[in-house]
């Protein structure tokens, strides 16, 4: 199996999204991730990056569905990520500590930071 990796929305549509966000509790739905996609400034596979395209930009998603996980794809969006941000100053992402060797193999360092998680709106929807 051949794998491509897609730099654009070209061709993508809400059925070929339902499987992400795996080990979500409240995951997006398609329709929502193919929002978060559009609305993203740097679109690569399923890794998306918001920039201000002078200083700094910030990683949210880097996701691969289970049955292609271990087969390096999330080390290659990354790294084509990586290299589309490779002008920029800073390069921020958030992570759970038993992700971040992962990111440090790539060139990344664990940092400290400061999050707010609303869990009731983590699907994307207005809570009911």
């Amino acid at each position: 199996m051949t794998i491509s990796y897609q730099h654009d929305l070209d061709g993508v549509s809400e059925r070929q999204l339902g499987r992400f966000f795996v080990s979500w509790p409240n995951p997006p739905a398609p329709a929502t991730h193919l929002r978060l996609l559009r609305g993203s400034q740097h679109v690569v596979g399923f890794i998306t990056a918001l920039s201000d395209g002078v200083l700094s930009a910030y990683i949210p998603h880097l996701e691969v569905l289970p049955a292609y996980q271990g087969r390096g794809i999330g080390t290659v969006l990354l790294q084509q990520m990586l290299g589309q941000l490779r002008e920029l100053y800073m390069v921020d992402l958030i992570c759970d500590p038993p992700l971040q060797p992962f990111y440090e193999r790539l060139g990344m360092r664990p940092w400290s930071g400061m999050v707010l998680r609303n869990y009731d709106r983590q699907s994307g929807e207005s809570p009911e």
